[in-house]
């Protein structure tokens, strides 16, 4: 189950759930990361993400369950990205959403629960 492979190669992820405290960014001066949170049913798709300038230079990670205080959530977590500007691809061809990615700074983006992944997302 994935979201948005294109022609591109792609690692296969581990779907086991992060305990507190377990996960490092690579983040600081001119890179920062990204949060995607999602809804459960989105747990194991992989979501992709590119520079709004190259959106041919795709990234991804799979959604995971992440133990925190207050229960679990699930989401993507993607570190290591050069500051700018990010589309966040709902399947290969639509575009999601767009944010900014700081240096030094995690940015976070919510899936809308209405949207599934390669459907166009109806109004109710």
């Amino acid at each position: 189950m994935s979201i948005g492979h294109g022609d591109h190669h792609h690692h296969h992820h581990t779907l086991a759930p992060s305990g507190q405290g377990t996960v490092m960014l690579d983040i600081g001066d001119g890179i920062g990361a990204l949060i995607i949170h999602t809804p459960s049913w989105l747990h194991g798709h992989e979501i992709e993400v590119s520079p709004v300038d190259d959106t041919s230079a795709r990234t991804h990670a799979a959604v995971r369950a992440r133990y925190v205080r207050s229960g679990v959530t699930y989401c993507v977590v993607i570190d290591s990205l050069a500051e700018g500007r990010y589309v966040v691809w709902q399947d290969d061809d639509t575009p999601l959403t767009q944010v900014d990615v700081r240096g030094g700074a995690v940015a976070e983006v919510t899936w809308p629960a209405n949207v599934v992944p390669g459907r166009t997302p109806v109004a109710v």
